[in-house]
């Protein structure tokens, strides 16, 4: 037996299969159909119209807390209680730390009992004791003075009259000069004592008035012991742990305090840019997006706030500042991100898809849809970019027919079976 009767015996169905083929190939049916020609191919289109179109830009960003504090102790002392974690929340006037209180409540005991005792004092003082009894000497004086000067008068008439011994007149009249003595001197007294009196009063009261104020200080630093937050917001980690000495003139503070809502954040625009804005002053009630760092969009909307009042000639632009709620606190200070907001309006403007513009080197193009679903070949100029389309400054006109799928099946004048574009396209308004 041959080779092949052998192989045909054994794989008696390959021949079969070869034999199909080999008629299929050589039928005249097969040479009818490679002849025939291929239907058009299908593109999707969009009709373009002119429309006022809203242009949005896109702009470096960075978060910052426009009302960051220090948190500072206002005395000397050593931190007893630290009653925070870094990270909370805390409120204003939420206590802090607490600094040692017994060495201030020890000064404010002392700068009472100093209050007191001056009191007392101030008190004896305005009562004029010394003045008044040298008041009361000089009054007795003054009577021993006039019944001096009556002796006098009395005897000096029986003794020009020899009724009465001269030798008593001499005595009267040197009693009468011992008392006008005696009450000249307690005069001065009495207005030494006055005077005195009245500088002690004086002197007192100050004193006085002095430890009031000591008191009040001593008071303020026992309230000053205990140390507050300034202001709400999410507070930092501390420098200064338990046990650890507070100085009221550190220059370190002890924690620092940021309010997080809502949050700020810093735009440079160019010169242009802000001289087109001022232009359109309603674009500042515009809503904001904030693009984070990962490409996710803030889910809260912000508006612009103010604009700073210098041109950086460095860089020729110029800050703007924005403002975001940040209830949930997401947002913190010193993130990188990408503000984006409408600046122009550019009125009846053509749009196309990016994704319809084929450029080859400097020359970008268009297939449009023409006459009879043949295709039509047009040079243009694109302006700026709203979401995924181009404006077309030239090349193209209201209604036409542009291509945006199947570019790359087609040529000009070449027959087409044109479908409307169901791809989505992101506007950018």
């Amino acid at each position: 037996m041959s080779h092949r009767s052998r192989f045909r015996k054994l794989f008696p169905w390959s021949f079969v299969v070869l034999e199909s083929l080999l008629s299929v190939g050589c039928s005249p049916v097969a040479k009818t159909s490679a002849s025939s020609p291929p239907p058009p191919p299908i593109v999707e289109t969009v009709e373009i119209h002119a429309a006022d179109v809203p242009i949005y830009s896109e702009f470096a960003a960075q978060t910052f807390a426009r009302n960051r504090v220090e948190v500072r102790g206002r005395t000397n002392g050593y931190i007893d209680q630290w009653l925070f974690k870094p990270g909370d929340h805390v409120a204003a006037g939420q206590a802090l730390y607490t600094l040692d209180l017994r060495p201030y409540r020890a000064a404010v005991e002392e700068a009472a009992g100093n209050v007191k005792q001056t009191e007392a004092d101030v008190s004896f003082a305005q009562q004029q004791v010394a003045l008044a009894q040298a008041e009361a000497n000089l009054a007795v004086a003054e009577a021993s003075m006039t019944k001096a000067k009556q002796d006098y008068e009395r005897l000096k008439p029986l003794v020009e009259q020899d009724a009465a011994p001269k030798q008593d007149l001499d005595t009267a009249t040197s009693v009468l000069h011992a008392a006008e003595a005696n009450v000249r001197a307690f005069k001065a007294n009495v207005d030494q004592t006055r005077l005195t009196t009245s500088t002690q009063i004086q002197s007192t009261q100050g004193k006085l008035q002095a430890q009031r104020g000591a008191l009040e200080t001593a008071q303020l630093n026992l309230q000053y012991g205990t140390i507050n937050a300034p202001i709400s917001g999410v507070i930092s980690d501390t420098r200064v742990p338990v046990g650890g000495r507070v100085d009221a003139n550190a220059a370190e503070p002890l924690a620092t305090i940021v309010p997080l809502d809502p949050m700020w954040v810093r735009i440079q625009i160019t010169e242009t840019q802000y001289l087109a804005y001022t232009k359109r002053r309603e674009d500042s009630r515009a809503p904001l997006e904030l693009l984070l760092a990962d490409g996710s969009t803030y889910p809260q909307a912000g508006h612009l706030d103010s604009i700073l009042n210098q041109v950086d000639p460095r860089t020729g632009t110029l800050e703007v500042q924005a403002r975001f709620p940040n209830p949930e606190g997401k947002l913190l200070p010193g993130q990188f991100g990408r503000v984006r907001f409408r600046t122009d309006i550019r009125k009846g403007a053509l749009v196309v898809p990016q994704r319809a513009v084929q450029q080859v080197q400097n020359i970008q193009t268009v297939f449009t849809v023409g006459p009879n679903n043949t295709v039509e070949a047009h040079a243009v100029k694109t302006g700026e970019k709203v979401g995924d389309d181009w404006i077309i400054e030239q090349g193209l006109q209201s209604g036409d027919k542009v291509i945006v799928e199947g570019q790359l099946r087609i040529g000009p004048g070449a027959p087409v079976n044109a479908k409307p574009y169901t791809g989505e396209r992101k506007s950018g308004a």
